[in-house]
Parts: C-alpha cells; structure tokens; sequence
C-alpha cells in the first residue's frame, strides 16, 4: 500500500514512436491511467513525468500550464492522453513537464557532440529548437521536495512545467559542452574547430519536432517556494561527470 507512485516509465524514442503508436499509447497513456486508479483506489500520490512535446513549437514565449495542447506526434500525442486519464482519474496528483532532460548516465546529447568532436573538424547542429536542458538531478532533487511539499498542503497538487534556467538552442548548448571539455583540459583531443548552425530541415525524422520547447516555471517556484539553476550549471557538471 505506497503512499507516493511515482512513473518516470515512458516510450521516449520519439521517431520509433511513429511507427509503433499502438506500444507508444500503452506505455505513455494506459499505463498511467492504470496507476492513477491504483493510486486512486489505495488513497496515493501519482507523480508523473510529462514534456513540453505536448506543444506545437509555436511562437518564442514560454509555454505555460493553461496553454492549450496541439501534440505534433505521436510521442507528444500518447503523453499528452497520459496527463489527461490522470486528471481524469480522481487520484491525487503531481504532474511534471520538462524538457531536454538528460543524465551523466546514459546516451545523450552531450556525450554525442564531445564523441563527434574528437572525430570531426566542422560539426553541423540545429539552431532553430529552442529550450532549457535539464538534469535528470533537478529534476529528482524538485518532486522530492514537492512531494514534502504536498503532504503539508495537498492542496497545491496538479499541473506544473519544471526546466532549469534560461534558455539556449541545440547548436548554442553543443558549443557550450564543448567548450566546458576544452577549459578541463581532459585527455580528450577535440578536432572540432566549427559547430555550424543549420535549421531543422537539413536533419529530416520521422517525428516532426516543436521549436519552441521554453516552458515558464513561475508557477512551480511560487508554489513550491524554489529557484531553478541556470541551464549551464547542470550542463557543466554533467561534462566534468563525463570526463
């Protein structure tokens, strides 16, 4: 009988998720329903993950929690119908989305571009995708303290956007990783002495993904009383991580 749920499980392979929608729905919609009346039915917390591809991408302000959701594929559709069969289900509830998440473990962004950088001499990266990368740390260090939080004042469950600080693009934050693994003077040689800007078009996938990922996160630092990191703190840890 837990007293917190907590479903970070999710399909995340974005462009695969196009072409296995059916398994895509199970894992990001019917599994979380399931959970939410479990955790209706035993009196418990659901703390569930959610992402900013519930979005279209549109325009450059940050998204906020009452936008209206317009999923561009199939990732972004099957998550959005998690968010929903939770609301629906009665249970008590925290709702996280994010974006750009990543981790020191585990294939990500970072390790891709450092690994490219020591092969290539010019690099090519998307400057036209907007958003904040954030730690899989803050992310755990954020709902253990909601979750603190809601048991004082369940009051304040539901829906909020959780991303560090400020705001880069995919092509700013290859730069940024790189420059970090350069000023650590590490073993590592990197080749790399361009990372051209190229928009979306030139990478075409399967799943057409939003520009516009920034998410506003003034309600989640009003109501839990916190300050979120800039972008780059996390990264340049995430780096010395690596190295």
């Amino acid at each position: 009988r837990p007293d917190i749920i907590v479903n970070a499980a999710a399909h995340t392979a974005v462009d695969k998720a196009e072409a296995e929608p059916d398994l895509a729905r199970t894992l990001n919609a019917t599994a979380p329903g399931v959970l939410a009346q479990e955790a209706a039915r035993l009196g418990a917390w659901l703390v569930h993950y959610s992402t900013d591809y519930v979005f279209d991408g549109t325009g450059t302000r940050p998204w906020v929690e009452t936008d209206r959701p317009a999923p561009l594929s199939v990732y972004g559709r099957t998550k959005w119908e998690g968010e929903q069969r939770i609301q629906q289900s009665g249970a008590k509830h925290l709702i996280l989305r994010t974006s750009w998440v990543y981790a020191a473990r585990g294939g990500n962004f970072a390790k891709t571009m450092l690994r490219l950088a020591q092969e290539r001499e010019r690099l090519t990266v998307i400057d036209d995708q907007w958003g904040a990368p954030t730690g899989a740390e803050l992310l755990a260090d954020v709902t253990a303290h909601a979750i603190r939080h809601l048991q004082q004042r369940p009051q304040d469950g539901g829906l909020y956007h959780v991303a560090a600080g400020g705001e880069t693009n995919w092509n700013l934050y290859a730069k940024y990783v790189i420059a970090q693994a350069q000023q650590a003077q590490t073993a590592i040689k990197i080749k790399a002495t361009e990372v051209a800007p190229v928009p979306t078009s030139a990478f075409p996938t399967p799943a057409v993904r939003p520009h516009n990922s920034r998410l506003d996160t003034r309600k989640l630092q009003a109501t839990f009383g916190l300050q979120l990191p800039p972008w780059q703190q996390g990264v340049a840890r995430m780096v010395t991580e690596i190295l």
